[in-house]
């Protein structure tokens, strides 16, 4: 019996150390993709709708700007930019809706779970990130890709693509985010859930 439980917490920290190990080209994905955070005042309905028309205008009025970078760089230059006029214009939204709350436009390094945005997967990890905070931001966020620009769909009529992430990723980082890289990342994230599990239910 001790054998069995000694060779299964070996296997699962084995399992442990493969899931958390980049993957190939993983680490690049990192450097190379800019994120959109966008969080509410509170969870009241009336701040989760304020907060998806901060986002909805931003969106519509830097996605033409956005969507010309023709990398990483340039995009984060754009960015940095733009930052004064985005928080001039979040504000905006908020008191043309009513409100009083402040907003307050961060840009930088910030920590994201992994997400899927349709056909696409993005690892969890440390991305560059602008962050729209309204009021006090103690309600639930929003966010998505801005580069490459694959969420600007939402303010515009064009759908996110290949070819939106050809622009600033390389092949390796695509099959990845893709999941055309034989299925290696889908059975990475498949195993963390599995650990996951696992040490939730030992825990209790």
């Amino acid at each position: 019996m001790k054998k069995t439980v000694s060779y299964i917490l070996a296997l699962l920290f084995v399992s442990l150390v493969v899931a958390v190990l980049p993957t190939r080209g993983e680490e690049g994905i990192y450097d190379s993709v800019i994120r959109l955070h966008v969080i509410a005042a509170t969870d009241s309905r009336a701040d989760q709708d304020l907060k998806l028309s901060v986002r909805d205008e931003i969106l519509t009025a830097y996605s033409e700007v956005l969507a010309s970078a023709d990398g990483v760089e340039a995009a984060e230059a754009d960015v940095l930019s733009l930052c004064a006029d985005i928080q001039k214009t979040a504000e905006a939204v908020v008191r043309s809706e009513g409100y009083s709350y402040t907003v307050k436009v961060d840009y930088g390094e910030e920590e994201y779970p992994t997400r899927e945005y349709g056909d696409y997967t993005f690892p969890a990890g440390h991305y560059r990130s602008l962050r729209i905070t309204i009021g006090e931001g103690e309600g639930q966020n929003w966010w998505c890709v801005l580069f490459p620009p694959l969420c600007l769909d939402i303010a515009t009529d064009a759908a996110p693509s290949d070819d939106a992430l050809a622009v600033g990723l390389s092949p390796g980082e695509q099959a990845i985010i893709t999941g055309n890289d034989g299925g290696g990342y889908r059975v990475k994230l498949k195993t963390l859930e599995l650990l996951e599990g696992v040490f939730s239910r030992r825990g209790k």
